[in-house]
């Protein structure tokens, strides 16, 4: 099958996740602390953004990986993943480590947990760009062999 686009380069990949997902991490974190903690309980229960991003995040992995052909679909699963990311990320400490209280979602080990994952995420990514790159140099310097 012909495919329709090309694939994105790894730096692109980086971006499209990395700088959502800060983004998202950050804007979360300032509304946080800054506007108030407010809750969303659609039909009565309790919804914590750790279970949106769980939804973006399954939905873009399924997306990229059946590479989908339309480049505008690929950036955005790429985007999705990174948003989806911040927000499990940012409430795996608070929902683990603390009584999950509107006073612990603003608390130190709250935010520093979520930084910390967050920072450990965009290593992660950071690495795995390395490597794809490295991976695209040897399989260009191959075929001019």
């Amino acid at each position: 099958m012909k495919e329709i686009r090309p694939p994105l380069k790894p730096k692109e990949t980086l971006r499209l996740i990395l700088l959502p997902m800060l983004g998202t991490f950050l804007v979360m974190r300032l509304y946080l602390h800054l506007v108030k903690v407010q809750h969303v309980y659609p039909g009565g229960y309790l919804v914590h953004h750790l279970f949106t991003g769980a939804v973006l995040v399954i939905v873009a992995a399924f997306v990229i990986a059946f590479d989908p052909p339309r480049r505008r679909t690929a950036v955005l699963a790429r985007i999705a993943l990174g948003i989806g990311g911040a927000l499990v990320l940012d409430e795996l400490v608070f929902l683990v480590m603390t009584k999950a209280s509107d006073e612990d979602y603003i608390s130190p080990l709250s935010l520093y947990g979520g930084a910390g994952f967050t920072a450990a995420a965009a290593v992660l990514l950071w690495a795995l760009h390395r490597s794809a790159r490295k991976r695209d140099h040897a399989g260009s310097a191959d075929e001019r062999d």
